[in-house]
């Protein structure tokens, strides 16, 4: 079963929250251009190659490899948006150190997945078109499942029980959507 989250009370999930425009549609175009102007490349994934294209900023997590390495810093067109990020998760200034900027072109989505441990905090910024983001942890022989609506110009943060307990994931679309993932590394 599925459930929706709750949009007038406390979250579906303990550890998620989430904000409909936090940016105007002239920042999300300037943002889209932004992330179309980078040399974007397929995600790879243990030699397999996704099709979602992405950039890291900050730290680059190889997934065929299985280790984190710093790579260029954050680019300065994204010191705003990042702050406000961080603002609003509460986070304190340069928290989140990791930037990854996606493109979903028609038919791209993103599978279950949990963000890898090296990673905590991840506050996203969905650009350009509505997107479902999916939940799910295991609950005996089946799962616990909830949708959560993403507008566009929205921002969610997971953290806790969602980020750590919680499986998501966003469906294939038809039309192209971009977003913003920023990240904190966990403690060592």
């Amino acid at each position: 079963m599925t459930l929706q989250a709750d949009l007038f009370g406390g979250p579906a999930i303990a550890g998620f929250r989430s904000d409909d425009a936090v940016i105007s549609a002239a920042e999300e175009a300037d943002l889209i251009a932004g992330i179309d102007g980078v040399d974007l490349s397929p995600f790879r994934f243990q030699g397999w190659l996704g099709k979602r294209l992405t950039q890291s900023f900050g730290w680059a997590y190889d997934f065929d490899k299985g280790s984190l390495r710093e790579t260029k810093a954050i680019p300065d067109w994204l010191q705003p948006i990042r702050a406000r990020a961080e603002l609003f998760a509460g986070l304190g200034p340069d928290t989140l150190v990791q930037a990854l900027l996606l493109r979903y072109d028609p038919g791209a989505g993103i599978g279950w997945h949990k963000d890898r441990p090296v990673f905590e905090d991840v506050v996203g910024i969905s650009l350009g078109h509505a997107a479902t983001m999916r939940f799910r942890r295991r609950n005996g022989k089946t799962f616990e499942r909830i949708a959560v609506p993403l507008a566009p110009r929205s921002i969610y943060h997971l953290s806790g029980e969602v980020r750590h307990s919680w499986e998501h994931s966003i469906a294939p679309l038809e039309v192209t959507r971009w977003s913003i993932t920023f990240r904190s590394l966990a403690a060592r």
